[in-house]
């Protein structure tokens, strides 16, 4: 327990003092005007008040991610710990407000767009298909998913007639203006979210359950013998470090009154989610007494068994109650659904700015949501595993392209880049790592040659960062002085 509520407390400064830092060196401007001001359309380009941007920001990037990734994560044991709270401080929280606030300098446009911005062209092309296949791919599994569910809870509905409810509904979160249908049930949804995490937090401290402790050591526990890294970095992305939330931000760069709001809704809307994988992940090794005991619980469910889904409902039904089940079924149900959607929407304004298509009329955001949708629903046709199977490592080298697109913004107005430079070298490791060792990326190259391979690489990124700073005269001495 003592190391659960040290890792809470770290999270909670994170936010009061890192986050004043990111903010300082990023040079947020309250009497700058904001996208949402001079671009208003009635459509994305909508003023709302902070605190509703704060609960839409946390549902968009939150989901399954900080619930589902967070108990398997802890398979790995209190590392676990560790990486949900230094990783959400100083990487996804970083991640989070500068890629966010970035968009804002450049009137809310997208992921690929600030890449291309700072990265160049080939970068720019390589992460517009990125951007809209881990996007798609998603919309499509939290369709599936949730039909899946409800077809069991509702067995005189089939799953067909589901997967079309869904969809209708994501079809209209993609075209309908962001105040109309997200704007007002996204506030209802990841306020539940949040009083879920609450209330087993609350159980865990009222039953005085025995959580392990980091001083029990912080290598790797897991059932199939994963190492640390790079895999448990890949398997808790949300509530740490994940690119997925760099495409959500830009729809709130579009909504936000006041520059000085992007550090709560950016890096608190992280920190929050940091703390619900935190709770989630210290609920599922303690449930069963152990890390040990939370792997052969997992170990004993039938293939093909949604594990994170059978832990979650199990905690919350014999923690809260009736209660517990009705929020079981918010986590799994509710949660993927108000990812799928926004995923696409937000495919939908990747589309819009990379052809500079404006969406002002409804039939003309129809048009642009048109191949989006047809292409969800052929994924839904098919079974596309093997395309999930990377979805992970898609996920977290979105994060590390981000991360060095935010290090070169940074260093091109010469600002403290460093603040997100380590992050940057991190994530571009542990990428490179899980792409040549993880067996779900079928290389699986042993993990000594894995570590040199994903070193010489990051490594030589670095360098070239640097020859970039000289090259450009954004480096002490590059002036020939």
């Amino acid at each position: 327990m003592v190391s659960f509520v040290i890792a809470l407390v770290l999270l909670l400064v994170g936010y009061l003092v890192y986050s004043k830092v990111v903010e300082r060196v990023f040079g947020a401007d309250g009497n700058r005007e904001t996208p949402a001001s001079k671009l208003a359309d009635g459509v994305d380009y909508v003023k709302m008040p902070r605190w509703r941007i704060f609960l839409i920001q946390f549902l968009n990037i939150a989901g399954l991610g900080p619930i589902f990734g967070a108990v398997m994560g802890a398979m790995f044991g209190p590392a676990s710990y560790l990486w949900i709270v230094f990783g959400c401080i100083f990487g996804g929280a970083v991640h989070d407000y500068l890629s966010g606030m970035l968009s804002l300098r450049c009137n809310g446009a997208s992921l690929p767009e600030l890449a291309g911005n700072q990265l160049g062209r080939i970068v720019q092309y390589l992460m517009r298909v990125m951007t809209i296949v881990i996007l798609l791919v998603i919309a499509a599994v939290f369709i599936s998913g949730p039909a899946d569910i409800l077809t069991e809870l509702v067995p005189f509905i089939t799953k067909n007639w589901w997967i079309y409810i869904i969809f209708a509904y994501y079809m209209l979160a993609t075209v309908l203006p962001i105040d109309k249908l997200i704007g007002k049930i996204y506030p209802i949804f990841g306020f539940l979210l949040l009083f879920m995490a609450f209330g087993i937090l609350v159980a865990m401290l009222w039953k005085g359950v025995s959580i392990p402790e980091v001083t029990s050591g912080i290598s790797s526990k897991h059932p199939s013998g994963f190492p640390i890294f790079p895999m448990m970095f890949v398997s808790i992305a949300c509530g740490a470090v994940s690119g997925f939330h760099a495409t959500q931000s830009p729809m709130m760069a579009r909504c936000l009154v006041n520059e000085k709001d992007g550090r709560f809704c950016f890096y608190g809307a992280m920190v929050a989610e940091g703390i619900v994988a935190l709770v989630w992940a210290a609920a599922a090794s303690s449930f069963w007494g152990s890390t040990e005991g939370l792997n052969d619980f997992v170990a004993g469910l039938p293939a093909g068994t949604n594990a994170g889904a059978v832990v979650v409902t199990k905690i919350c039904n014999s923690w809260l109650g009736k209660l517990g089940g009705v929020l079981a079924i918010l986590g799994v149900v509710v949660a993927p659904i108000t990812s799928g959607d926004t995923a696409l929407r937000s495919s939908r304004l990747v589309i819009a700015d990379t052809i500079s298509y404006r969406q002002d009329k409804i039939y003309k955001r129809l048009l642009a949501s048109l191949p989006i949708f047809v292409i969800t629903f052929v994924l839904l046709q098919i079974d596309f595993q093997v395309l999930w199977r990377y979805t992970a490592w898609f996920n977290q080298t979105l994060a590390a392209i981000t991360l060095w697109t935010v290090t070169v913004y940074l260093a091109r107005n010469r600002k403290f880049f460093w603040i997100s430079l380590f992050p940057a070298m991190f994530m571009t490791a542990v990428s490179l790592a899980y792409l040549f060792y993880a067996p779900e990326c079928y290389i699986c190259l042993p993990l000594n040659v894995t570590y040199v391979i994903a070193g010489v690489i990051t490594c030589a990124t670095v360098v070239a960062f640097f020859i970039f700073l000289r090259k450009n005269r954004l480096i002490e001495g590059s002036d020939g002085k």
